[in-house]
């Protein structure tokens, strides 16, 4: 008989449920939702989910199964996995596996059974709130609730990000030597920029400026992560120190953020961030719309930004800031997900916009 699961919400209320993956013990995190209608597989295997209970408003989860070429990540980051119904059965070509017995091996568990669309009313009504997996029936306690509020994730760019450099030779003639700076990054960003003929050397988040320098890249990419981009005050001075050497500089989700913050700007946290591959973005020096796959719960707030630095885009949704163009170097930056996989690939052209900075940047060398 299947083990009953309950989740607890630091505002008190809580759903049953029944558990699915690895078994419930207490697992506390902050609680938040995405609306990929598919692509659950990289959303597992996202980073830049470390330390978060994952509700899916999908309804229906697992059904093409588990499928490893599909990872965005050697393995799953999240705290616990949340979701409506879960597919006991999947059916695909690829599929290599089921969700249960992926969850149980990775240890995350999940709960099934529970009232999603509720659940994410209650979060963008109340914004973003931590909550717990547990097997103990209620009720709880005034001390669990108020327990549950004290939560914060910390040290999550650390806990996610590779110990040591590697290096990954591009697919084709080498073109560019690109210096990733890995806060947590997605397989596809690497995979976009070898396609593009870069060999990507994949740098901790503790390298300093001096180590990237020795490198003599040709471009530096500031990739996603977890975790609110405050709380790395050490990277965030390197980033500067880096980016004053005039390197042409790429930066995606977290990597705006840290960018940003390295320029004297500022950044804030959201109601409750935007998840999912549907989210318009406005491109304000065209004015054309693109559908893009987003995954943070912070933004970078476009009024605090120094004068060299320009608004690119905007979510349409609800006006924040989703890109900025520094107009005194080399460097742009991005909220959305441009590799996005699986989600939309409109706008993937920015790896090539990047490829021209790096064109234009070796080509003034070489004049020099």
């Amino acid at each position: 008989m299947a083990q009953k699961a309950y989740l607890l919400l630091e505002n008190g209320r809580y759903f049953e449920g029944v558990n699915f993956g690895a078994p419930v013990t207490d697992h506390t995190g902050e609680l938040v939702f995405t609306t990929g209608v598919e692509g659950y597989i990289e959303t597992l295997t996202d980073p830049s989910y470390s330390g978060q209970i994952v509700v899916q408003t999908f309804p229906l989860i697992g059904n093409y199964g588990i499928i490893p070429e599909d990872f965005e990540s050697s393995r799953v980051w999240m705290t616990a996995y949340v979701v409506k119904e879960w597919c006991q059965e999947p059916s695909n070509y690829r599929c290599a596996g089921d969700l249960d017995t992926f969850l149980k091996a990775q240890n995350i568990p999940g709960i099934s059974g529970v009232d999603t669309r509720t659940l994410t009313k209650i979060i963008r009504e109340a914004g973003s709130m931590n909550a717990m997996i547990t097997s103990r029936k209620p009720p709880y306690t005034p001390a669990e609730v108020e327990a549950l509020r004290e939560y914060r994730v910390t040290g999550a760019v650390e806990r996610v990000s590779p110990k040591k450099m590697e290096t990954f030779p591009a697919e084709g003639e080498r073109k560019y030597r690109v210096a990733l700076w890995d806060f947590g990054a997605k397989t596809n960003i690497r995979r976009e920029l070898q396609k593009r003929g870069c060999e990507v050397i994949d740098m901790p988040a503790g390298t300093k400026a001096e180590e990237i320098a020795a490198l003599q890249a040709d471009g530096l990419m500031l990739t996603n992560g977890p975790g609110d981009p405050s709380d790395n005050a050490d990277i965030i001075r390197e980033i500067r120190k880096t980016v004053d050497t005039g390197i042409p500089t790429f930066g995606i989700c977290l990597g705006h953020q840290l960018m940003a913050l390295a320029m004297g700007g500022k950044t804030g946290k959201m109601k409750f961030g935007h998840r999912g591959g549907n989210q318009p973005v406005k491109d304000l020096k065209t004015g054309r719309v693109y559908i893009s796959s987003q995954n943070h719960g912070y933004e970078v707030l476009g009024d605090t930004l120094p004068d060299t630095a320009r608004v690119s885009f905007i979510n349409v949704n609800d006006g924040t800031c989703e890109g900025v163009d520094y107009l005194d170097r080399p460097a742009f930056t991005v909220q959305f997900h441009p590799e996005a996989c699986s989600g939309p690939h409109d706008t993937r052209f920015m790896f090539g916009r990047f490829a021209d900075m790096m064109d234009k940047h070796k080509s003034g060398k070489e004049d020099a």
